[in-house]
C-alpha cells in the first residue's frame, strides 16, 4: 500500500488541508454530499473523511459512501470507525474490508453514546472500551494509517486539559499516525494542547479542526458539541448581525478564515474543515486565506 499522502505532505514541509463529510439520511441528502465533494474536489485536499451518525447509526451508509469516494473520485478518502455498537469481530471485519479496498486510513474514535452526548457510555459487551483499544486493534491486524480525535478544549468526560493531553499521548503510543481535533474558536487552547502533548514525548501532526458559523442558532449548539463555551470575541461579532442571515455567514466566514492565519502562522500543520456537507462557506475561507479561488 502506498504511504498515506499526509505523511508525505508533513514530511516534505507541506500543509494538509482535509474536509469532513457526514452520511445523509436520504437521497436529498446524498445528492446535496456529492454536490459538495465535486466542488470541493478541485481544491486537491490531503484526504477527506466520513462520519458516521448518532450512535453508529450510518455504519453502512458511512462504508459505502466511503467506498464511493475511493473509486469514483480523485479524492483519498478515510473512513471513521467508532466503538459503538460493535463487537471486535465487526471491528474486525469492517477494518479487514477498508484494508481489501482502496481506503488507506481510518479515524478511530470512540464514539458519543448511542444516547448522545452527555449520556452514560456502555461499550457493547464484546467491543471495545477507549479509542485507544481501537488503535491497538487496528494497527493489530491492519496497515492503514489511523487518525483520532484531540480535543482543545476540556473533552466532557475528562478531568481536565492534563488528562486530554495524556491520553492523546498513549493515542499516539498506541500507533496512532495523526490526530484532528474537534473544531474551537480559540488558537490559544490549539496551541496549548500541542505543547502538553509534545512535553509528553509525541510530535505526530495534530491537525486543528475548523467549523465556520453559518447560522444564528449554532452558538447556541456549537457549545454543546464542542463542550466549550464560544469567546466572546465571536459571540459579540456574530450577535451583531443576527438578523441579517447572509451577514451571519459572511462574518462566519471572516472568523474562520481569521483564526485559520493564526494557526496556520503558529505552525498548525494544516487544517481540517468541518463542512457540514455544504461547501460555500468552505470554499470562501480557502480564497480569504489566499490557498485557493472558488470555482464559479
Amino acid at each position: 500500500m502506498a504511504e498515506f499522502p499526509l505523511a508525505e505532505r508533513i514530511a516534505a514541509g507541506g500543509r494538509s488541508f482535509s474536509f469532513e463529510f457526514f452520511p445523509p439520511k436520504d437521497d436529498v441528502g446524498e445528492a446535496v454530499l456529492w454536490q459538495a465533494i465535486r466542488r470541493l474536489e478541485p481544491l486537491a485536499p490531503t484526504f477527506v473523511s466520513v462520519t458516521y451518525g448518532a450512535g453508529g447509526s450510518t455504519r453502512d451508509r458511512t462504508t459505502r459512501i466511503t467506498s464511493a469516494i475511493a473509486h469514483e473520485t480523485t479524492l483519498t478518502p478515510v473512513a471513521h470507525l467508532t466503538c459503538v455498537g460493535a463487537s471486535r469481530n465487526d471491528l474486525r471485519r469492517i477494518v479487514g474490508g477498508y484494508a481489501e479496498g482502496d481506503v488507506p486510513a481510518v479515524l478511530a474514535l470512540r464514539g458519543d453514546p448511542p444516547g448522545g452526548p452527555g449520556t452514560p457510555w456502555n461499550p457493547h459487551p464484546d467491543g471495545l472500551d477507549h479509542a485507544v483499544d481501537l488503535v491497538r486493534l487496528v494497527t493489530g491486524i491492519s496497515e492503514l494509517t489511523v487518525g483520532v480525535a484531540a480535543f482543545p478544549d476540556v473533552h466532557p468526560e475528562s478531568s481536565g486539559l492534563e488528562q486530554d493531553a495524556r491520553v492523546l499521548a498513549e493515542k499516539f503510543e498506541a500507533g496512532a499516525a495523526f490526530a484532528v481535533t474537534q473544531f474551537f474558536f480559540s488558537p490559544d487552547a490549539y496551541f496549548r494542547l500541542v505543547d502538553r502533548v509534545s512535553a509528553l514525548g509525541y510530535d505526530q501532526p495534530i491537525i486543528p479542526g475548523i467549523m465556520p458559523v453559518t447560522h444564528i442558532s449554532q452558538l447556541a449548539r456549537f457549545p454543546q458539541l464542542s463542550g466549550a463555551p464560544l469567546p466572546e470575541a465571536v459571540t459579540s461579532r456574530l450577535e451583531a448581525v443576527r438578523d441579517d442571515r447572509e451577514g451571519v455567514r459572511r462574518v462566519g466566514v471572516e472568523i474562520a478564515a481569521e483564526t485559520c492565519r493564526t494557526l496556520l502562522d503558529g505552525g498548525a500543520p494544516g487544517l481540517h474543515f468541518y463542512t457540514m456537507n455544504r461547501s460555500t462557506s468552505t470554499l470562501e475561507v480557502f480564497s480569504d486565506l489566499g490557498v485557493a479561488t472558488p470555482r464559479p
